[in-house]
């Protein structure tokens, strides 16, 4: 299975076991602890200051994210993503990874966990992008799903490079458990950023490929967010009402090899 920063074409099947035992889902046995996981989308308990991401995934629609949007005829392959919101000690917090060095394709570029759907994830039109954001995230970073509560999910995504449909799941991480790169082959680290530092506008600039391509980036935590990641992040941030007023002619230039 790839990566969804690798599917995306802008930015692994582990096939891990756990001792959640197995779980006969809608499309077969669910493994490891994502097995018993709540995958019903909940934003009751939420803390105050998500508020504003839960009232925006409800009411946000696809063409406001991205001007690729899922073929009408129901082609691609689905997949999703996790973006997690956390409390660290300086407050909100997102959960990112960075892809390893060594890897070919987008080497060290960050991103959110996640990856393409597996059979056994369910329906892709029902709970399928919950549970393998959860299983993803669960495989790419060891965190345990029974922390993290699902309270929303942003419409349906469109990368035409790759011909993949991503779903971005949000979640509130409600009880934190230790996460760390579960395969350095495939992942260097694990973090959290700041939701202060992504909405800090010292830190936002406008990433620019060769190839023509531009959009926004955030130079956070030593590593540099750009692509499909960040372009959900600028979103989430500007629709939630976080934005701050950022200078878009700050310019960070991509090589060919990005």
């Amino acid at each position: 299975m790839k990566h969804v920063s690798e599917i995306r074409g802008t930015g692994g099947d582990t096939g891990r076991g756990g001792s959640g035992g197995p779980h006969e889902g809608a499309a077969g046995p669910v493994a490891g602890p994502v097995a018993g996981a709540d995958v019903t989308l909940r934003t009751a308990g939420l803390p105050d200051w998500l508020d504003p991401v839960a009232e925006a995934a409800a009411t946000v629609r696809g063409e406001q994210l991205s001007r690729f949007l899922p073929p009408a005829d129901g082609a691609g392959r689905q997949s999703a993503v996790l973006i997690l919101f956390g409390e660290g000690e300086r407050g909100p917090e997102l959960l990112l990874m960075e892809r390893a060095g060594s890897l070919r394709s987008h080497a060290g570029q960050p991103s959110f966990p996640g990856g393409a759907l597996d059979p056994e994830d369910g329906d892709p039109r029902a709970e399928g992008p919950l549970r393998a954001a959860l299983r993803e995230a669960w495989e790419e970073t060891g965190l345990d799903p029974s922390g993290v509560q699902l309270f929303g999910q942003l419409p349906k995504l469109y990368i035409p490079v790759s011909g993949f449909v991503v779903t971005p799941v949000l979640g509130w991480w409600r009880v934190p458990t230790p996460v760390a790169a579960v395969d350095p082959a495939e992942t260097a680290r694990v973090f959290t950023v700041p939701v202060a530092d992504l909405t800090d506008p010292a830190n936002r600039a406008t990433a620019r490929h060769p190839s023509g391509h531009h959009g926004p980036a955030f130079l956070v935590e030593s590593a540099l967010v750009w692509g499909f990641t960040a372009g959900v992040i600028d979103r989430l941030l500007h629709f939630a009402g976080w934005e701050k007023p950022w200078d878009r002619e700050k310019s960070v230039p991509l090589d060919w090899r990005s």
